[in-house]
Formats: C-alpha cells, structure tokens, sequence
C-alpha cells in the first residue's frame, strides 16, 4: 500500500487504498463518500449495506467525509483572492522542491497553471481542506461533488505529493 504525504508539511493526505485517478499528470482525482459514524465506532473502512443503513440519525452519531476522517483533514475557507495567494506560494515551494530533484519545473509549470485555472473557474464549487497541522504553507486539498450532485471526489496535487510505501 502506498501512502501520499505533503512535501512541505509532512502530513498524510492520502493512501492509494481509496480509487484514484491521474488527471492530466498534475493532479490526484480520489472518490469519496459520506458515512456515519456512532458513538464509540472505530472507521475500519468498512461500510454497511444499504439494507442497513439507517435513513436517520441515532444519537451522538455523525456523518463525515470517510478521506477527511481518515487522514485528519482539516476543513477551511477561501475567498478567491486569498485561494490564489495562497496558490501561488504553494506552486513555488513545490517547484522549488522539484528543481532540487531535477525534475522538469517547466512541464510543471505549464500543467499547474492549465490545471488551476480550471480550478479558478469552478471556485465556487471547491470545499477546502488541510492537512492535520492545518499549516497554511502545505497543500489544500479541493472537495467537489459529480454531475450527481451527491457523490464526493476529492483533488489532490500531484507533484505535492511523496510516496510512502508501507
């Protein structure tokens, strides 16, 4: 199994035990879902079957997202001006740490600029994440929903991302 922690903060951001697709050769594009957890339920991911879900909530029970309980993700908000401030630190740092490899920064480049202003956009249909240590200078990650309007995916940049195998 191999895990995928942030280069600049260290923090798991996800496993490649969730179904994930490349897009473009810049970002991860990882399928999610909502689940419910009760009151002394350990997430093994495991999910019930639709016979046994419960059409309402039992006390002290929550549904959350199963990527952001797993990994610890912290939701946060962003106006666009600050998104791409934001954005635009995080695309040197990582192309810093690209150029120290020998990797190819101007392919990077390219790709991340396309990439992101497809982002741009559909701002408002990104939900935000962080990592555990919520630092401000590691990668967010983007929630959206399918055409479904019910089914979650995650984005996740690519080249942000260090393979650990475990």
């Amino acid at each position: 199994m191999l895990l995928y922690e942030d280069i600049i903060t260290g923090d798991e951001m996800i496993s490649d035990a969730f179904p994930m697709k490349d897009v473009d050769g810049i970002a991860f594009e990882v399928d999610c879902q909502m689940i419910t957890l009760k009151d002394g339920d350990v997430d093994i991911g495991a999910n019930a079957s639709a016979e046994e879900q419960e059409e309402t909530l039992e006390d002290g029970a929550t549904t959350v997202n199963n990527i952001a309980h797993s990994f610890r993700l912290q939701a946060t908000a962003y106006d666009k001006k600050a998104y791409l401030a934001h954005l635009k630190g995080y695309m040197k740092a990582v192309s810093e740490r690209l150029q120290a490899k020998g990797d190819n920064v101007a392919e990077f480049k390219g790709k991340a600029n396309d990439f992101a202003k497809k982002i741009v956009g559909n701002f408002k249909d990104y939900e935000f994440y962080t990592g555990e240590s919520m630092n401000p200078d590691g990668m967010v990650a983007l929630l959206n929903y399918r055409e479904d309007g019910i089914t979650p995916y995650f984005i996740f940049w690519k080249h942000g991302l260090k393979e650990v195998k475990l």
